[in-house]
């Protein structure tokens, strides 16, 4: 072969690899199974960039309610499980499909309803007690419906206040099967009461009439978890990157970052982690 041609065929391989370096470089990344607040929050559209231009590495988030956010990690087809219900994380991480979970931020529930508050709910702090209220009025509520975090605590609310409201649906209890901003949009044509998280409200604009009514109690709180899917159980897991979106959340620069989050000006979601995990 002619010398040149040996050279055009070293500098044509040259630039095929260096392409291809390029290529795998550019899609690096990483699939975060999560929850609709922390995306109708805005707070990954603000921490994603940060997590990204520290470390090279994409957060592709699939956002939808917790109970499928799990179905999604237990398939093997997220990378990393980063939601809000600590019982189902905890069952995820003893079953085998997770590592471990870790801590790392939290907020809180609210409920709201029409600022006429025709149940005469506004100021209470036993949300049980609340929803009791509710349900002797036949009060129209409207729940997510969607095996999510907030649906799940929502359950146990009822369940606290003795009230089955299987037997009510579809008459004054609505379940929407829809995410936390489509549910509000519902409440909020229908001047119902719903049950939300404090990130998403603060960044909802349609609320129409409704206005926060009960807030401040223990069982409103709202942690998140965060754990790497179990690589041992999935072979083809970037536990390498999905660890290293995990090591960043709890670093200081990952919970500054959650604390800096401002939404209208109010912090939506208080870092809280423990670097020895749950």
């Amino acid at each position: 072969m002619p010398r040149r041609s040996v050279l055009t065929l070293i500098m044509a391989v040259v630039v095929v690899v260096a392409c291809q370096r390029t290529v795998d470089a550019a899609a690096r990344f990483i699939t975060v199974a999560s929850t609709t607040s922390t995306e109708n929050s805005g707070l990954f559209g603000y921490l994603l960039p940060l997590f990204q231009q520290a470390t090279g590495i994409e957060a592709r988030v699939v956002a939808v309610g917790t109970g499928q956010a799990i179905a999604l990690a237990q398939r093997g087809d997220a990378d990393v499980l980063f939601v809000h219900h600590k019982p189902s994380e905890e069952q995820f991480v003893a079953e085998g499909f997770g590592v471990r979970r870790f801590d790392v931020m939290y907020n809180d529930f609210v409920m709201v309803g029409p600022q006429a508050d025709p149940a005469g709910i506004k100021g209470m702090t036993d949300t049980a007690a609340a929803l009791a209220k509710l349900a002797a009025q036949h009060a129209p509520f409207v729940s997510r419906g969607d095996d999510s975090g907030t649906h799940k605590l929502e359950l146990s609310l009822w369940q606290a206040a003795g009230i089955n409201v299987a037997t009510a649906s579809g008459t004054w209890y609505r379940e929407t099967g829809a995410g936390m901003g489509g549910t509000l949009n519902i409440a909020s044509g229908m001047d119902a009461y719903t049950l939300t998280d404090r990130g998403t409200w603060i960044s909802f604009k349609n609320r129409g009439t409704l206005t926060i009514l009960v807030e401040g109690d223990t069982r409103l709180f709202n942690p998140y978890g965060v754990i790497l899917v179990n690589p041992a159980k999935y072979k083809h897991i970037k536990a390498e990157d999905g660890q290293a979106f995990i090591d960043w959340l709890l670093s200081e620069n990952g919970q500054n970052a959650i604390a800096a989050f401002r939404i209208e000006g109010q912090q939506a979601f208080f870092p809280n982690a423990r670097k020895s995990g749950s």
